[in-house]
């Protein structure tokens, strides 16, 4: 990975309750929708996100997140990885809610993925959403990619306008499968640099 310097810093096994949180937000609480049907008795939602933040392998590890401080607070946070140069078939058995996404990340071959982005409530306007984008396209020369992508719900227009501001662009949409999930969006977005 690359360097990182303040106020970047790897995530941390003690970051796992805020990292949760931030999952959540950038996934638009469909973390928490998921997390829920996967507690165990005696568990609450927000349990398995913790457990699973604090883990030391899978995607959503504390291993793979950049984290931004602000006033000495983590702040906000980022999730990525670098999608392979040829599409990964869409399994049969994915979980319909997912297949949307999978076939948005097919159409992104090569490039960097910004997994999870986001800033906690509090520390919102103040830029930080921007600078965790600089560092993930760091990140991403690093790892050999030559440009980026992320995925966002149609009805996150702050979110949308930070990344076209940035130079991202519209490429395709796919409609949301929401199960019991609630979510004013209709479609994902697969926005590209």
């Amino acid at each position: 990975m690359t360097a990182l310097k303040s106020p970047f810093r790897p995530a941390t096994p003690a970051d796992a309750a805020v990292l949760a949180e931030l999952v959540n937000h950038a996934g638009e609480s469909l973390p928490l929708y998921l997390w829920d049907k996967m507690k165990e008795p005696g568990e609450t939602a927000w349990d398995v996100g913790l457990r699973r933040a604090a883990r030391d392998e899978g995607a959503f590890s504390y291993r793979n997140a950049v984290m931004i401080e602000h006033d000495g607070r983590a702040a906000g946070a980022l999730i990525g990885y670098g999608i392979a140069d040829e599409p990964e078939p869409v399994a049969a058995d994915i979980p319909p809610m997912f297949r949307p996404l999978q076939e948005l990340e097919n159409l992104a071959t090569g490039t960097w993925y910004v997994n999870v982005l986001a800033v906690l409530p509090a520390f919102r306007n103040l830029g930080l959403g921007g600078r965790l984008l600089t560092v993930a396209e760091e990140i991403g020369r690093a790892d050999g990619k030559t440009g980026m992508s992320i995925i966002v719900s149609d009805a996150n227009a702050g979110a949308r306008r930070l990344y076209e501001r940035l130079g991202y662009r519209f490429v395709a949409e796919r409609p949301m499968v929401k199960e019991d999930w609630l979510n004013p969006g209709h479609n994902w977005l697969l926005l590209v640099k």
